[in-house]
């Protein structure tokens, strides 16, 4: 439903429905002195992103994983309306050009027209892993850009890839000639599960059960795990930016020009767990190699602090280094889970030139019963001062922890923000996750909330 500014109701946009609706109160947020947050929407289903077109209208990106049936939704006139459908789970993000709506899912970009006609421009992307494509950002010579993710995890098929079962020759391909140093990692086979003591041995860049021999070569992929990819706005010219991230998940130009973008780093499970990776913020220098996978946050991960609890210490892959790795921008605490950003260019809003981050939370996947480290990192909305390089937090909740750990009305899953045409931020909240899986949600919990300046001081 929306809400006016005091917060009382307008209109909901499912009224009728009997689904139980999640508890929502904006007074469980502690928010930065002189702001004001308050729902905007709710009772949707797992939203990843939003977008205004310049009219004011707002579509918004349903991802798909709660009801497995992804959508393009437009809010008109307090009701929502069906745009398009019978995409591939998930769509990772939208954005708006022009009259035309760029659509991000799994292995493609599609363009949707005025007239409801659709057109698939970019293709054939390796989306099949762990990680996906994420939401195009338009440069200032009208290009699209995005982020691709890795297949895996750290560079090596594992135990820890669901998917080995359905695609056992899928694997991280490198963005640019590299030698391997030949290491090979031993898990218990699980293509051969009704046979006892038979280890499968996997090198890095192979697929499951393959594995390498020192000073094997990869060649380069235009299509890199790990990569920012540019096209011209019909799809053609596809083109390498830069590689060597785990998951860019979404990247934007700031009104100078400038590219940057969020990266999540390693976690602590495979065959090559890597602890204590940072998530970062990036500016882009294109052609060049960003570390992964032996770099996190332009440190080696064969450094001591990298070695998981119980584990070995990593070892480094490539043989070649392509070159030095860059330093982030800024560097975010382990699990934040940067999902987007935008910067304020609203003096209204607060300073100028400043970037606000969803940060979404760990993603890590859980037995009921485990525990997660929830403190310190997610579940909440940073700001990032960019002219003294330091990051504060300008909303989260009262307790600390997501809305569900606490019981309370507040954020859950941030997973878009942006600035709207009436200078308040948006801030998309994908909502419950089913319990133990970060990938899956609770339908009619999706949230978008409102936040915007008050009189205080």
């Amino acid at each position: 439903m929306f809400r006016e500014n005091n917060g009382s109701r307008i209109h909901s946009c499912n009224d009728g429905d009997p689904a139980p609706r999640r508890y929502l109160n904006p007074a469980d947020i502690y928010i930065v002195k002189g702001y004001g947050i308050e729902v905007f929407l709710e009772n949707l289903n797992s939203p990843a992103g939003i977008v205004f077109d310049e009219e004011g209208s707002l579509y918004i990106a349903d991802s798909g994983l709660s009801t497995g049936n992804p959508q393009v939704l437009k809010v008109v006139n307090g009701e929502i309306e069906l745009i398009a459908e019978n995409f591939v789970i998930p769509i990772s993000g939208i954005n708006y050009l022009n009259g035309v709506l760029y659509v991000s899912h799994r292995g493609f970009v599609t363009r949707i027209f005025r007239d409801g006609t659709r057109q698939n421009i970019i293709m054939g992307l390796p989306s099949n892993g762990d990680h996906y494509n994420g939401p195009v950002a338009f440069s200032p010579d009208y290009k699209i850009y995005f982020g691709q993710g890795t297949v895996t995890n750290s560079g090596v098929v594992g135990n820890d890839n669901e998917w080995v079962p359905v695609s056992p020759l899928l694997c991280d391909y490198t963005g640019d000639y590299v030698m391997l140093n030949g290491q090979n990692f031993e898990t218990d086979n699980i293509l051969t599960e009704a046979v006892t003591d038979d280890p499968a041995f996997t090198g890095a860049f192979s697929p499951y059960g393959i594995p390498n021999i020192e000073f094997e070569i990869r060649k380069k992929h235009v299509k890199a795990s790990g990569s920012i990819l540019k096209a011209n706005l019909d799809g053609s010219n596809l083109e390498q930016v830069a590689w060597g991230f785990r998951n860019p998940i979404f990247l934007k130009f700031n009104n100078s020009g400038q590219l940057y973008t969020v990266n999540n780093g390693f976690n602590p499970v495979g065959s090559r767990p890597i602890e204590n990776a940072t998530d970062d913020f990036y500016y882009i220098t294109p052609e060049l190699w960003y570390g992964w996978p032996d770099y996190s946050g332009g440190e080696p991960v064969n450094s001591p602090r990298f070695t998981p609890t119980g584990g070995y210490q990593p070892t480094l892959l490539l043989k070649n280094q392509p070159n030095i790795p860059p330093r982030p921008y800024v560097t975010y605490p382990p699990n934040s889970t940067l999902m987007s950003f935008d910067f304020n260019y609203s003096q209204k809003f607060g300073p100028y030139g400043d970037v606000y981050v969803a940060e979404y939370g760990s993603t890590i996947k859980t037995a009921v019963g485990d525990g997660l480290s929830y403190a310190g990192a997610g579940h909440r909305i940073s700001k990032i001062d960019m002219r003294a390089r330091t990051i504060s937090t300008f909303a989260i909740n009262m307790s600390g922890f997501p809305a569900s750990l606490s019981k309370g009305g507040g954020l859950e899953r941030p997973s878009h923000l942006l600035f709207g045409p009436d200078e308040s931020m948006y801030v998309v909240d994908m909502g419950l996750n089913i319990e133990g899986d970060p990938n899956i949600f609770v339908p009619g919990t999706g949230v978008i909330w409102r936040i915007f300046r008050t009189n205080d001081e």
